[in-house]
């Protein structure tokens, strides 16, 4: 049995955010392919994460104890260790991921659980796992000279990888803003590569 952390990053009701449409279409498909699989959905928005402060980086930073699972930071770390597949659902924003992802990440990449430091530099704890990411972006960012604008689906891939995740895969909707595209279309096609990479996750 496998443990699923489907983490969701956006201000947006449920109903109103594409990115959601596609990623709550994405882990009901999953379920009817791993019944036995447990899924835990965490709301970064209702979990209310907040930026690291100062009184936060000893714990961080600092030795590990059989305490620290139970920190208010270290236990989203713990979590994230923890689990063996990841659905990361998270729109572009101004070219990047929500501030409110980014501090997540600043949650969970701790040293002593999702990595460590080596004397030939850091290495990810969590190697052999797996992650998809779900985005809706308002322009073409998947290909052609915009493409070079995208920082957040990059960033997700690179600190994944520096956690030991290269199997990582990102199923986008594209051209969601833009005037005279069928947008109910884009969502739809999104939906069903979602689906169907379910079914191989």
């Amino acid at each position: 049995m496998s443990k699923v952390l489907y983490i969701k990053a956006n201000v947006k009701p449920e109903g109103q955010s594409r990115t959601f449409k596609v990623s709550d279409k994405f882990i009901e498909e999953y379920k009817l392919q791993n019944p036995e699989d447990e899924i835990v959905t965490l709301d970064l928005y209702e979990e209310n994460i907040d930026f690291l402060k100062g009184e936060d980086l000893a714990a961080v930073f600092g030795p590990k104890n059989d305490e620290s699972r139970n920190h208010p930071i270290l236990k989203y770390a713990y979590q994230f260790a923890e689990a063996d597949k990841y659905v990361v659902a998270a729109p572009m924003w101004n070219l990047n991921i929500p501030a409110i992802l980014k501090a997540y990440i600043d949650y969970v990449s701790v040293t002593g659980i999702t990595f460590k430091y080596t004397a030939n530099g850091p290495v990810g704890l969590c190697e052999g796992k797996k992650a998809v990411h779900i985005v809706s972006r308002g322009g073409e960012y998947s290909e052609g000279p915009a493409a070079m604008f995208e920082m957040g689906d990059r960033y997700l891939r690179t600190i994944f990888a520096f956690f030991g995740i290269t199997d990582f895969t990102t199923i986008s909707a594209d051209k969601v803003d833009v005037i005279g595209e069928d947008v109910e279309a884009i969502v739809e096609n999104a939906i069903k590569k979602a689906q169907a990479t379910a079914r191989e996750f």
